[in-house]
């Protein structure tokens, strides 16, 4: 069973980049301990404050379904990031070792 890469990226609404980066950390902290995560790590964009990277590696598909489905999942990106976003767009890649 192979990793799981999944880069999301996020476009933030004007005038929403505090608000987006007091949330972040706390997503990330809260997906790093997941038993499934493998790594997560938020980038922002030298030239584009309002452009911001996931990228977040899981032990297998299994996993990161089961990030989706966790409590910081919903409460964090769905109720509270994904409304602060223009625009977001999630890629996954099985990981060729």
């Amino acid at each position: 069973m192979s990793q799981l890469q999944v880069i999301a990226r996020y476009t933030v609404s004007a005038g929403k980049e505090d608000e987006l980066s007091e949330l972040l950390p706390r997503l990330a902290e809260a997906s790093r301990s997941e038993p499934g995560n493998v790594s997560f790590a938020v980038y922002h964009a030298l030239d584009d404050p309002r452009d911001v990277v996931l990228l977040e590696r899981y032990a297998s598909r299994e996993a990161f379904a089961r990030h989706r489905g966790t409590e910081h999942f919903t409460s964090l990106v769905l109720d509270r990031i994904v409304p602060l976003l223009d625009s977001r767009a999630v890629e996954t890649y099985d990981v060729i070792e």
